[in-house]
């Protein structure tokens, strides 16, 4: 990596910001383009600092084994897959992705950024207990989530997660499923190893770069203004491709390039922390990640969760999210951000939101109020007997939910999601929102090229299905390519325990 502009010149491609998003465009463009120039420009002193930093996210390696939320029940009880079945598929492309570059050299071990841990959905009462149960008949059924085990017994249940199970009530009632193929994904080792591989390769890697201004040019392609942020050195560069993946920040940049695409779209920004030990005991005893229920009137982002993590060699437990507000839309960001992205075309989305969202408004100040002690009940609430002395609080990075006008309304929408957005000539391209990003990041970038370089898909499609071999097809209706699929890549990124 470099910090030195010096040796920069104008690339086919630039790509803003040091993320996974990023990092895996870059290897993806090491398939469909292996003779294009590309330059990434991060302004952090390193990649991987922000949203893709291990300790920002919760590693999840989202499936939708455990996340209840990608399971809504309708009003007649019945479960929704849609969503899980869809980010279940996109992390199975994000698996065989990752082993294609083990393969292919990627250094070092896959136990360095992926390891098994079980995942498990856990809800409590009669009502969380007939939603579990139709939860599980409805994904067991599909081919994705086979295996995936129900149970209601307590006793069977203190095997699974017995921190979550110690002290609690014995009439509670109790439900959740598991599924052992489950993992942790350290995002911000994976994005060190794709741009070292990327850099091997010739890929142009520079740190304490901020890109502060994108104009097009009457050729067609873009001018990029990057400053130095050590010392205010400015310099422009020319390029025919500009990814914007710059976590909460790509917002204001894409404004800034002042594409039609990025009319009516707004952010607002959400900051989070977790409880974190590192007690031997309790991490011995609990080998799981288990996800329960968002509160009633509560959001999505507000869905407890008691994560084992394996960072840099070390196994750990974090318990929250512990939802708070800033007006950064970057961890290492300015208090200026959300404000100054406020602009005439999207004033109507934004206020729109703060009509509608009354209920995350309320969420967000009750967060922000609760005292230490009262954080600690709420973990309690899931590990009855955890002592406070155990656990320290640390903060996790900044999330910047995408606010978009819908087209039939005209009022603007929070969504808590990913959206990608493409100048009409594919000559840009940014991604905006949170979860389940890193984890569908792969499927995210395909997307992408999809739709900004569809000639370079076709001319290379027998690589991409060697890197891929499920690209185009799907797996939830083939079964013998998904076993085929998972046997490979369980083999590969060495998940077998």
């Amino acid at each position: 990596m470099s910090t030195d502009l010096a040796s920069a010149t104008d690339p086919d491609v630039v790509l803003v910001g040091g993320g996974v998003m990023s990092a895996t465009l870059a290897s993806l463009l090491g398939v469909l383009a292996p003779e294009w120039s590309v330059t990434v420009f991060e302004s952090a002193a390193d990649v991987a600092g922000e949203s893709s930093d291990a300790w920002n996210n919760a590693g999840t390696g989202h499936a939708a084994l455990c996340e209840l939320n990608y399971t809504p029940a309708g009003p007649d009880g019945r479960v929704d897959t849609t969503k899980a079945r869809a980010i279940n598929e996109q992390f199975q492309v994000s698996r065989q992705f990752w082993s294609h570059l083990v393969r292919t050299g990627l250094t070092g071990s896959p136990k360095d950024f992926i390891t098994p841990v079980p995942h498990v959905g856990f809800v409590t009462g009669e009502q969380g207990r007939d939603y579990m149960r139709n939860r599980h008949a409805a994904l067991s059924a599909e081919p994705l989530f086979a295996g995936l085990e129900y149970t209601d017994d307590p006793a069977e249940l203190a095997s699974w997660v017995p921190l979550v199970m110690d002290g609690r009530d014995p009439q509670e009632v109790v439900a959740a499923t598991r599924s052992v193929a489950g993992t942790d994904v350290n995002f911000g080792a994976l994005t060190r190893l794709l741009l070292a591989q990327g850099e091997a390769r010739g890929v142009q890697v520079h740190t304490s770069q901020r890109v502060t201004d994108l104009d097009r040019m009457t050729d067609g392609r873009w001018k990029v203004t990057v400053a130095d942020r050590r010392t205010g050195e400015e310099r422009t560069l020319r390029t025919r491709f500009v990814f914007v993946g710059a976590g909460g920040g790509a917002l204001p940049l894409l404004q800034k390039a002042a594409i039609p695409e990025i009319r009516g779209f707004g952010g607002f920004p959400v900051s989070g922390k977790f409880l974190r030990t590192r007690s031997p005991e309790l991490v011995t005893r609990h080998q799981a990640k288990v996800y329960g229920q968002a509160a009633v009137g509560a959001p999505p982002m507000s869905v407890p969760h008691l994560d084992l993590r394996l960072v840099d060699g070390e196994y750990s437990l974090l318990f929250g999210p512990y939802a708070g507000w800033s007006p950064k839309f970057l961890k290492a960001g300015s208090v200026f951000d959300l404000p100054l992205s406020v602009k005439p075309n999207n004033l109507g989305s934004m206020l729109g939101v703060a009509r509608t969202e009354l209920d995350l408004t309320k969420y967000l100040v009750t967060e922000v109020l609760a005292s230490r002690g009262a954080k600690h009940r709420t973990l309690q609430g899931f590990v009855p007997l955890a002592e406070q002395a155990d656990w320290e609080m640390i903060t996790a990075g900044q999330r910047v939910q995408v606010i978009k006008q819908d087209p039939r309304t005209g009022k603007g929408v929070l969504q808590f999601g990913t959206e990608l957005v493409v100048g009409a000539d594919g000559s840009i391209a940014g991604l905006l929102g949170a979860s389940p990003g890193a984890s569908t990041a792969v499927s995210a970038m395909l997307s992408l090229v999809e739709r900004c370089f569809p000639d370079r898909v076709a001319a290379r499609r027998t690589a991409l299905e060697e890197a891929i071999p499920s690209y185009g097809r799907d797996l939830s209706r083939d079964p013998a390519l998904l076993a085929a699929v998972r046997e490979e890549t369980t083999r590969t990124l060495e998940l077998n325990g």
